[in-house]
């Protein structure tokens, strides 16, 4: 969308509050995309009722959206679901027959069910993906049901990808800073979750490298002058080996 879009969509909230007397609610996803001439075009609109503007993004708006913009808004936090909340959603989805699958009688075991709720990391979207995939490979069992055990949601978690995470945005950050805390506490299990993690979700190894080389220089410093030699063997190791094995030298080095 464009200036041109939200001119027209302007001119029907026009049309509508002259012939009808009421509010558009106009609704734009991922308005983050939007550049400043764009969110612009908003204001004027806003400000003297014609929309009633709701902008859903993933990024933070206090850095995505315009400072006039923003100004004229309320700012709604939508937390991740906790793992109850997403077997709760896997069992619905499981028993609905009219949007589900229940319709399939398919069985999802109790430990399926928790590996599910753990690997979406707090997304509804991603746990619904994940039992979608297990139901296409359900094996029956001895009655002729389609189940999806501990060893098929576990297969469908590793090979798919699906841990949540944003290159760039807050989450990236978020999860470079619980990188840095768990080496600065001396957390060694911490630090192998985090930067597996990070490796998981498509991070470059070597980005990772040159982090541990900083956090040698500003975190540990002369305390162990050894950490900024380890950190630069690893990136080396890295180049000359690839991935997955130059990984374990990252891994030995944060660790």
């Amino acid at each position: 969308s464009g200036v041109r879009d939200i001119r027209s969509a302007v001119e029907r909230a026009q049309m509508h509050r002259r012939g009808h007397g009421g509010d558009t609610v106009l609704f734009v996803d991922e308005v983050h995309r939007f550049n400043k001439a764009q969110q612009d075009a908003f204001l004027p609109h806003v400000e003297d009722g014609t929309l009633v503007f709701v902008g859903a993004t993933t990024e933070n708006p206090s850095f995505e959206v315009n400072s006039a913009l923003l100004s004229r808004a309320r700012v709604y936090v939508l937390e991740a679901l906790d793992e109850g909340a997403i077997r709760r959603i896997i069992d619905r989805a499981v028993t609905d027959p009219e949007r589900g699958l229940g319709a399939s009688e398919l069985r999802v075991e109790d430990d399926a069910r928790a590996l599910m709720a753990a690997a979406a990391d707090g997304d509804a979207r991603q746990a619904l993906h994940i039992l979608e995939l297990s139901a296409e490979l359900a094996q029956a069992d001895s009655t002729g049901t389609p189940t999806v055990d501990a060893a098929l949601a576990g297969r469908v978690i590793s090979e798919g990808g699906v841990r949540r995470f944003d290159k760039g945005g807050d989450n990236f950050y978020d999860q470079i800073s619980a990188l840095h805390k768990s080496i600065r506490g001396s957390d060694p299990n911490a630090t192998l979750y985090w930067l597996a993690r990070m490796l998981d979700g498509g991070t470059d190894p070597l980005y990772l490298g040159r982090r541990l080389i900083r956090i040698a220089s500003e975190d540990i410093g002369n305390a162990d002058p050894r950490a900024l030699q380890i950190g630069l063997d690893a990136c080396q190791v890295y180049e000359r080996l690839g991935s997955p094995e130059g990984e374990l030298a990252i891994a030995q080095a944060a660790a």
